[in-house]
């Protein structure tokens, strides 16, 4: 028995091979010491016929997929090896085969996947000039890939698609910092044969799996990564699989062109997908956009929200479809209500695939096809393209509804092992095997009932074990009134147990025909499965385009709920908002009114705010909301604004307060520099920039000195002049405006009452004069002796002019970046506000004196 296991071992080295020996998986040296250790379960040894006893650990087959999950979820692949033959009726050693391998890419038990998220395997390649990657999530049949310029580009698409497992060459020539930079993301890299990434291999591969003469006919060209890449990958999932892919019957080699490029840093700054702090769904964009009704469609609308996109045309289909919808209350109730009672079409496909599927399953297939013609009915009539596209792709399945609903009892058991599957007068043979079964648990009855009345014993009873089979059982206390006939075979502490001839030739007859009656089932369920196997794409198209219905029907339902206004969506290079809102603060804090604001930016005299005021007044709120607007109309959704015009962007940077990335080895600071550094080196014209706060890490000066420096870049020297947002605590940057084309200045509104403040929550025009950070930290409940502390330091500062020993900005605009600032001054708050309130022509010759020497006498301090 060793020499099989390590026979079947050899072939898996990389995986913890879980080896069936009767009712138990046992895993045997190093994978059972690390199996132990991971889940936590004894580990003892075993005599293997060699000097030392092997590591030996083991967990019950019927509760395996509970320990596969927290194996998956560890990131260990592990091999399933089953007995393939019943041990009873084996000559010699029990056949055994792996049937199953299961990776973080290639798992297909809905109870170890998320159903709103999509689970990618994906494959990565190098060529000359560029990388190639590939994805596909086996439990849906999606297949893409894609040809990508840089590990930057490589790592923003990772980033977006959240592979849980990625496959390379194991002759691969990628770059080690792009590999590490793979696993620090907590993708499980796996190595995989050479052959399979070479082009002549992946092309017949993807013929045969597609089942196309030619690779040309499915779009690839002379670029050869794709091809790769996606060869390879499915190379690997058919190897994992066991089972030829029918579910796969297309791949999108698309162009990350027709979509707004969103970085790693930006989809986490808007929390697009998950929060920044819990990482939980609440409290992100999709959390409020979400309001589908089948997992189909949470899937695609989370892929919608990553994928934002650049064609017009599309947008706008998307938006008067949403408008149809929005506009009939009726038509969207009705579809959410029969959309609620259909089951996840795609993953019920995967599993059909693979052979997991149980009779459950069916009968949920079946219930979900139910509903098909009502959803046909709802729309067909409809003159918007989408809904006639969708219609015409919603195969009604009337005959696979018909298949299922002849063979199949609604109330069926899970496992087909249970008996009980097959509806009454499907097969003669079964009825008659259901027949014994039944009258000779009737006649067990009866040999009951005549026992008793026989030996006069009334606890007389039959019962049955899988040990001894059928049994008859008298108390302690009437065992002496059991006939010499009855032959004992268990005594127990408060019973005797007894067989006879006559109870064991009707046991024959009762069990081989349950036991046959099963085996019947098992036999009619696997064709059935294999008769609706061969419509399997007909399911998965009817399905995609279920997923795209419900999006759609989500974009509206919440569109109308929350007051979102469709927005006009152009070519060109302006954002107008009126009355935009924060679509996921307004809904934390619904009880509370939201303050909307207006937003224009454009290539002319709107091009750079600069936005300042007082912490938590709302600056971020309000950059983020502008982002957000932005990106929802790119979807192809409504908007949280009364009015909104939108010219197409083609990538929004986001760059905000940030946390020191210590396990990276990075400050605040280096953090800030390279999100800031990403986006002056991609940004283009048609790009919309947040800065939320840039240079706090360092130094007053520094900071100073590199903000004023990204206005200027960003709006004159480097040509690039992208439509930009910039909160700022510098408000020496005011001085901007006027000074440099299409810089203007923002504030929050606040109102003072004696030292308190009060945020109106209202961008206008305009600089703040001050932060108001002490009359914020009385808010936050710092104690009132540091609050009074406080005001006497800052008074002092602010005549002494400690914190702007700086070039005055006057200097600065008008020194070149080539010439040396000479020594200058610049006058503190106070004595700006002193000055700037004298009179002087009004002012007599003694009045004018007195200034002077006060002026003198401040700076002598």
């Amino acid at each position: 028995m060793m020499r099989q296991y390590f026979e079947i071992k050899e072939q898996y080295m990389d995986y913890i091979l879980l080896y069936r020996l009767g009712d138990f998986y046992e895993m045997f040296f190093d994978d059972a010491i690390r199996a132990s250790r991971e889940l936590e379960i004894t580990l003892t040894a075993r005599n293997c016929g060699l000097e030392e006893k092997a590591p030996l650990c083991g967990v019950p087959y019927h509760a395996v997929d509970g320990y596969i999950k927290k194996f998956v979820e560890k990131g260990i692949k592990i091999a399933i090896c089953e007995q393939m033959e019943d041990p009873a009726l084996a000559k010699g050693i029990v056949k055994r085969e792996v049937v199953r391998v299961i990776t973080p890419g290639t798992v297909t038990d809905p109870e170890m996947l998320d159903e709103g998220n999509y689970n990618y395997v994906a494959s990565l390649v190098k060529t000359e000039a560029s990388y190639a990657v590939a994805f596909c999530d086996i439990t849906t049949g999606l297949l893409k890939t894609t040809v990508l310029e840089s590990e930057e580009k490589v790592m923003d698409e990772l980033t977006k698609f959240e592979p849980s497992e990625l496959i390379i060459s194991d002759k691969h020539q990628l770059p080690q910092s792009l590999i590490k930079n793979v696993v620090d993301q907590n993708i499980t890299v796996t190595t995989f044969l050479d052959h399979a990434f070479q082009s002549h291999a992946s092309k017949k591969l993807i013929e045969r799996v597609l089942g196309v003469f030619s690779v040309e006919s499915l779009g690839f060209t002379d670029e050869t990564g794709v091809l790769m890449a996606t060869g390879a990958l499915l190379a690997y999932v058919e190897e994992t699989a066991k089972v030829p892919l029918n579910h796969i019957n297309k791949v999108d080699i698309y162009n990350r062109s027709k979509f707004m490029v969103l970085d790693k840093f930006t989809r986490r700054n808007l929390e697009l997908v998950e929060t920044m702090r819990t990482k939980d769904k609440k409290g992100s964009l999709l959390w409020v956009l979400d309001k589908t009704c089948t997992a189909m469609g949470a899937r695609r609308l989370k892929a919608w929200v990553e994928e934002p996109l650049l064609d017009i045309a599309e947008i706008q289909k998307r938006l008067n479809t949403v408008e149809v919808l929005v506009d009939d209350l009726l038509l969207r109730s009705d579809l959410r209500t029969h959309l609620k009672q259909i089951y996840d079409l795609e993953r019920l496909t995967s599993k059909l695939v693979y052979g997991s599927i149980n009779p459950r399953d069916l009968v949920a297939l079946k219930q979900s096809i139910f509903v098909l013609p009502e959803i046909k009915a709802c729309i067909e009539g409809l003159e918007d393209g989408a809904f006639q596209t969708i219609n015409s792709d919603i195969d009604a399945l009337y005959d696979i509804y018909a298949l299922i609903d002849h063979a199949i009892v609604d109330e069926a058991p899970l496992s087909v092992k249970d008996g009980g599957v097959i509806k009454s007068g499907m097969h003669p043979e079964l009825e008659t095997l259901r027949d014994a079964v039944a009258n000779g648990k009737h006649w067990i009855l009866g040999i009951e009932q005549s026992e008793r009345d026989r030996t006069g014993i009334k606890t007389l009873k039959i019962g049955f074990n899988k040990v001894f089979g059928y049994y008859i059982e008298i108390s302690k206390g009437s065992v002496k009134n059991a006939p010499e006939s009855y032959i004992r075979k268990q005594t127990l502490a408060n019973a005797e147990r007894y067989i006879t001839p006559e109870l064991k030739q009707l046991e024959e007859t009762v069990l081989g025909a349950e036991e046959k009656s099963i085996r019947l089932e098992q036999e009619l369920f696997a064709s059935l499965k294999q008769e609706i196997m061969i419509h399997v794409n007909r399911i998965q198209n009817t399905a995609h385009a279920i997923a795209s219905l419900d999006a759609l029907i989500s974009f509206a339902e919440c569109s109308y709920r929350y007051g979102f206004t469709k927005p006009k969506v152009t070519n060109k290079e302006t954002i107008q908002i009126k009355n935009g809102r924060h679509p996921v603060i307004e809904r934390i804090f619904n009880e509370t009114p939201f303050v909307p604001n207006d937003t224009l930016l454009d290539q002319k005299n709107h091009k750079f705010y600069i936005i300042t005021g007082p912490n938590m007044a709302g600056k971020s709120t309000y950059l983020r909301q502008v982002a957000l607007v932005t990106l929802i109309a790119q979807i192809g959704c409504f908007v949280p604004a009364d009015k909104a015009e939108i010219g197409v962007v083609d990538r929004i940077f986001t760059r905000v307060g940030a946390s020191d990335d210590l396990s990276q080895g990075q400050s605040t600071f280096m953090v800030e520099m390279n999100e800031l550094a990403n986006i002056l080196n991609n940004a283009t014209s048609k790009s919309l920039i947040i800065l939320d706060e840039i240079g706090r890490g360092t130094s007053t000066y520094d900071g100073l000195s590199i903000a004023w420096s990204v206005v200027e870049y960003l709006s004159k020297g480097s040509g690039i002049h992208a439509k930009t947002m910039f909160a700022t605590h510098y408000h020496e940057l005011t001085e901007l405006e006027g000074k440099i084309d299409g810089v203007c200045n923002f504030r929050i509104a606040v109102k003072e009452s004696r030292d308190d403040i009060i945020f109106l929550r209202k961008i206008e025009r305009g600089g703040a004069n001050q932060s108001f950070g002490i009359q914020v930290a009385k808010l936050a409940g710092v104690p009132e002796a540091v609050i009074e502390r406080a005001k006497v330091i800052l008074s002092k500062l602010e005549i002494n002019d400690i914190n702007n020993n700086i070039q005055s900005l006057q200097k600065l605009e008008e020194a070149n970046t080539s010439e040396e600032i000479k020594p200058g001054y610049v006058i503190s708050e106070g004595l700006h506000s002193y000055l700037s309130k004298l009179e002087v022509e009004q002012m007599t010759p003694i009045e004018a004196m007195n200034a002077l020497y006060n002026i003198v006498n401040q700076f002598k301090k």
